[in-house]
């Protein structure tokens, strides 16, 4: 095991030689355990990390030991939506300080590659990204590592909390973009998750003219209206079908197949449909209504280049992540806050603060 870092913290005070962290081992098997307080190498920093929000990967990953191509095959800690306090610096670090209030980019790419040099860096091969088997531990921990590119700073009227979820929002942010939200557009978002509603706020923030959100829960679809949809649809009660609204732009957030294909046929002639969910690895899609009415479709990545118009949203009051947390847990209750959302329908966002 690597020694942890000599030196004093941020405060003047000595740094832990060894910290707490939820570590996962397989498929339920979550432990908080101690281990060494990480090292900063060149150009890195580290992070006294004060709150993390938990994703739908998380809760994959802990529930099943595996999403998409990847596998838990090796101790992991999980958690890639952090925010923290820089408490040291690694050699060469020269655009971040000790002291700093930060909100963590989770992926440091290559910089080389193809992908990178056109600046899609999300599509990085060589990405080494936060709570992904192989390439980096995550933040359920006292401290986590980080490349001083991919740490910003945030300014003090912006909470801990928030500043840990401008890690989805950059997902909804980024989902506008690929859509190419413009004012006077209407939009469709389907599925009132987190991501669901961190897309309608940046649907808002981007000009979209009407908003209407789609689910089955009636709570989530009560907080989406608080939030600014022009209208919600519990599609358990009443079919989208029947609900005669045509958006020029839809942005599925479900993951749910069905809903997916359902909500593609009620895009407009030219329209534009980003998908951002992760359900299955294969959907039914309306083939006939795409090509009749020459619908654009994509689907979406994580982000690039996100985090300076999310931290804008959030400063400015744009969008109010607060709202969305519902649940807060300290690290010793990790497997709590990933299992929030099945065993309480009223939970939008749990989130955990590492220091309690």
């Amino acid at each position: 095991m690597t020694p942890g870092p000599s030196g004093n913290a941020a405060d003047g005070g000595p740094l832990p030689r060894t910290m707490r962290a939820a570590v996962q081992r397989g498929p339920r098997q979550l432990a908080v355990e101690e281990v060494p307080v990480p090292v900063p190498g060149p150009r890195q920093v580290l992070v006294r990390v004060l709150a993390v929000g938990t994703c739908g990967s998380d809760v994959h990953f802990y529930e099943e030991g595996r999403l998409g191509d990847w596998s838990v095959d090796g101790p992991l800690i999980l958690g890639h939506e952090p925010s923290g306090v820089i408490v040291a610096a690694g050699s060469g670090v020269t655009r971040r300080a000790p002291g700093e209030r930060v909100s963590i980019e989770p992926g440091t790419p290559c910089g080389g590659c193809e992908q990178c040099r056109r600046g899609r860096y999300n599509l990085c091969l060589s990405m080494h990204f936060f709570a992904m088997p192989g390439q980096a531990d995550g933040a359920f921990a006292e401290f986590a590592l980080a490349h001083e590119d991919f740490v910003h700073p945030v300014p003090d009227r912006v909470s801990d909390e928030a500043a840990a979820l401008l890690e989805p929002l950059s997902v909804g942010v980024w989902a506008c973009r690929k859509a190419r939200v413009a004012p006077g557009d209407r939009v469709l978002i389907t599925g009132a998750g987190p991501i669901g509603l961190v897309a309608l706020q940046s649907a808002r923030a981007f000009g979209a003219a009407e908003v209407v959100v789609s689910d089955v829960n009636p709570h989530r679809l009560a907080l989406a209206a608080e939030l600014g949809a022009s209208a919600v649809l519990n599609v358990a009660e009443r079919p989208l079908a029947e609900s005669g609204f045509e958006p020029h732009v839809l942005l599925e957030c479900s993951g749910f197949g069905p809903a997916v294909a359902d909500a593609v046929r009620q895009v407009s002639r030219a329209g534009r449909v980003v998908l951002v969910g992760m359900g299955g690895d294969e959907v039914s899609l309306p083939l006939s209504r795409l090509q009749q009415y020459e619908l654009e479709i994509t689907g979406t990545f994580r982000y690039a280049h996100t985090w300076p118009t999310a931290l804008g949203l959030v400063a400015s009051g744009e969008v109010d992540l607060d709202r969305l947390v519902t649940h807060r847990y300290g690290l010793a209750d990790t497997e709590l806050a990933l299992t929030s959302g099945t065993r309480d329908a009223t939970s939008v966002k749990a989130v955990v603060l590492p220091q309690q």
